[in-house]
């Protein structure tokens, strides 16, 4: 398996030792009598991005504690699990896969809310499968013997759920196709159209994201495979570094306000259409909990992949 963005394997990555993760962050968490809150996303991006896709989240968890928010840049998968197992990362938003490893490995961080773009639905966004549009693949049957890039081991919709799809079509992601791990959703689909890979697999939206921002030209990719919809990816708060005051407080922020309607009525944002929140959400966050990602759970257990090995 080929990677994109380290020497290592990312399957391995997710399991690593805290010594080798932890240094990629800065030593500043949010416990008792700190007045500085670390928060970290999973590099489904550019770090740029996700800093200010978040800027809005962090603000109103500034504004409504009145401490101080530090987002920090993780540089993989593992180093956002290993931050917050070190206590170095209050808030982590992670996706499912990454928030059941971290748990099940005995993470003490709590599933609080994750985003939707309707308030009436369910979190939930699928996975997809993408080639180039001149390209004979028609669908995952097509794979095999292919160039086939995702995101990382510890990625839902960039490894896990394609890992099952591929199965569900009598392929091994191991032996029957060149996998490459792009290290990230929009690396994926740029390594697919700068002919890297044959094919490439991402999250519903960042296609999209990608042709907005010109990096990609508007029909140069097409899909040939969506997934059944998978539980969106959750907000955690780590409950060994967080007063549990703060970290009641927090959740309430998250489920309650942080939503368009709600930052704008708080002054965060000018108007809704302005109000920018990450993967392009066009509504907000919802309560979660963690019997939410069970549906996780039961694909590990299917897909016996490398990575839920370092579950319990």
């Amino acid at each position: 398996m080929k990677t994109l963005f380290s020497p290592k394997s990312a399957a391995a990555r997710a399991v690593v030792l805290v010594s080798a993760t932890v240094p990629i962050l800065a030593a500043c968490a949010g416990g008792s009598g700190d007045e500085t809150i670390t928060f970290a996303a999973i590099p489904a991006e550019s770090s740029s991005s996700l800093e200010s896709d978040y800027s809005n989240i962090t603000s109103l968890i500034e504004q409504e504690t009145g401490l101080d928010v530090e987002f920090q840049n993780a540089s993989d998968y593992a180093a956002v699990i290993e931050g917050q197992r070190a206590g170095q990362i209050d808030i982590a938003s992670y996706g499912p896969f990454s928030y059941v490893i971290a748990k099940d490995s005995g993470v003490n961080i709590d599933a609080v809310a994750a985003p939707t773009s309707d308030p009436a639905q369910q979190p939930a966004y699928t996975s997809l499968a993408y080639v180039r549009a001149d390209s004979d693949i028609k669908g995952l049957s097509d794979l095999r013997g292919r160039t086939v890039c995702f995101v990382d081991a510890a990625s839902t919709s960039g490894y896990l759920v394609p890992m099952e799809g591929l199965m569900n079509e009598d392929i091994n992601l191991e032996t029957d196709l060149e996998a490459v791990l792009a290290g990230g959703h929009d690396a994926s689909l740029l390594s697919l159209e700068s002919g890297s890979c044959d094919a490439a697999f991402a999250h519903d939206t960042m296609l999209n994201t990608l042709v907005t921002s010109g990096q990609i030209g508007d029909g140069a990719l097409r899909s040939v495979w969506e997934s059944d919809p998978i539980p969106e990816d959750p907000i955690a708060l780590n409950l060994d570094t967080l007063d549990p005051a703060v970290a009641e407080q927090i959740s309430t922020v998250i489920r309650d306000k942080a939503n368009k309607p709600a930052l704008v009525a708080a002054g965060i944002c000018a108007s809704e259409e302005e109000c920018i929140l990450p993967e392009e959400i066009e509504y907000g966050y919802l309560p979660v909990d963690d019997a939410d990602f069970d549906a996780i759970r039961e694909i590990c257990a299917v897909t016996d992949a490398a990575a839920c090995h370092s579950i319990n």
